[in-house]
């Protein structure tokens, strides 16, 4: 994980606690000046005091996320990864499978007898007894929404017969799946004991997310933050939350599954929607804050486009210095675009790059406004000179209607008079000659 990531997310949560210090005092302090005062010196100290804890935390967090994964899936784009190769303990992030393979088999409106083997089980779990019944899709919204272990092992019972027989399912449906590199030992993501052996990488847990939420059903499940629902013979009503603090602090996530273990450490499949941009992160032993990471991750994968899309490929580097694996853009084509890695120089050249592309955004809607305005001059002009033009037409129909009232008032001098006749045939030749004027007038404007 970068230390930009890290270093965010822990001002995040300073800035938060910043402006409830300021609100606080505010109240207390009778006197406005001194109020005025203290703000000023809390203004000009506290960045300073900020930067340095920032550093600090962000030296002695030398212990990285082990793995991660960062996909766009409206375009098919990996944004970061890290290790997606590598076999980790998975902990709660089993029951995925566990659930997408009750919702496939069909039976999601029939009651399970709950076992003693099924209440046998470590927390977290439901707290479920043994011969109540509960619905299979009650039993897949309690394992996903809180985690529950026993709601997992009733799962696997009810529908193969043994949990041994279900793992065995298990595994030959993770590799129709595409996921190469798992291989799993319970269905609740136990890690210690006789249940030992669970193991996956963040690229098959993608590929296993993606596969999951493409069902409408574990769709809607997964973006539940409690589950009620009850037991079908004492009518005991459960009621269970989630575990998911992500969707409380962050406004557009949607699910998925959280887990968490001593050996695996903060696991977190997560996943957000935003103008029109779906994005998946799975987070593998994470010892820091995920939620604030994840959160600050998902902004810069809203914030990718075409234009910085290479300076945000390169905060995918980790705090030990590797460099991460290469990320690829496809297209529409069916090409893919390959971005080399960054060293720490280039790094430091791409965010700057990036802030400045920032910048002249302002400059170019400043210049988008003055061709609107340069627009509108034209619409303006193009209106006067329909304005004239129509003026024209209208003085030169005035002057053909004084050469018609002419050449009628000239018929009966002709009969009385000639030398009156001379006359009218002056002023005819006049008039045309206006005409003419006015003709050649009109053409000019209409040119």
């Amino acid at each position: 994980m970068s230390r930009q990531i890290l270093i965010s997310a822990i001002s995040r949560s300073r800035k938060q606690a910043f402006r409830t210090h300021r609100k606080l005092a505010a109240v207390m302090l009778p006197n406005l000046r001194a109020c005025v005062a203290f703000l000023v010196l809390t203004v000009m100290i506290f960045p300073l005091s900020l930067r340095a804890q920032t550093r600090d935390d962000s030296l002695q967090s030398q212990v990285p996320i082990n793995s991660y994964i960062l996909k766009d899936r409206s375009c098919s784009t990996v944004l970061m990864a890290k290790e997606i190769d590598r076999s980790v303990s998975p902990a709660s992030l089993t029951k995925i499978l566990t659930c997408i393979m009750a919702i496939e088999s069909g039976k999601l409106d029939q009651d399970v007898l709950i076992t003693k083997e099924a209440t046998m089980v470590e927390p977290s779990k439901a707290g479920f007894i043994q011969g109540e019944k509960i619905k299979l899709l009650d039993l897949v919204k309690a394992a996903m929404v809180s985690s529950s272990n026993d709601a997992a092992f009733a799962i696997a019972i009810y529908l193969s017969g043994t949990v041994e027989s279900f793992v065995a399912s298990m595994n030959s449906r993770a590799k129709t799946i595409g996921m190469k590199n798992s291989w799993f030992t319970n269905p609740a993501g136990f890690d210690k004991g006789i249940y030992a052996g669970n193991r996956t990488t963040a690229e098959d847990l993608l590929c296993l997310t993606e596969y999951a939420v493409r069902n409408p059903v574990f769709d809607q499940v997964a973006r539940l933050d409690k589950a009620v629902f009850m037991d079908q013979v004492t009518h005991k009503v459960y009621t269970l939350r989630t575990h998911n603090k992500l969707l409380d602090r962050y406004p557009y996530a949607v699910g998925i599954k959280t887990g968490f273990t001593n050996k695996a450490g903060g696991c977190l499949i997560a996943r957000a929607i935003k103008d029109h941009k779906d994005i998946l992160l799975v987070m593998l032993n994470a010892k820091t804050d995920r939620w604030n990471v994840a959160a600050n991750m998902f902004d810069m994968a809203f914030m990718a486009d075409r234009s910085n899309f290479a300076s945000f490929s390169a905060l995918s580097r980790n705090d030990s210095g590797r460099s991460a694996p290469l990320v690829l853009k496809e297209h529409g084509n069916g090409k893919t675009e390959s971005f080399a890695r960054v060293g720490h120089k280039s790094k430091k050249q791409m965010l700057a790059k990036f802030k400045g592309s920032r910048k002249s955004t302002p400059h170019m809607v400043a210049r988008l406004k003055e061709s609107r305005k340069s627009k509108q001059h034209m619409v303006a002009q193009l209106k006067g000179s329909r304005k004239s033009k129509q003026q024209v037409i209208a003085q030169l129909k005035g002057h053909k209607k004084l050469r018609k009232h002419e050449l009628v008032a000239s018929k009966p001098v002709v009969r009385k008079n000639k030398k009156k006749v001379a006359i009218s045939y002056t002023l005819n030749g006049y008039s045309n000659q206006i005409c003419n004027n006015n003709d050649q007038a009109y053409r000019d404007v209409a040119a």
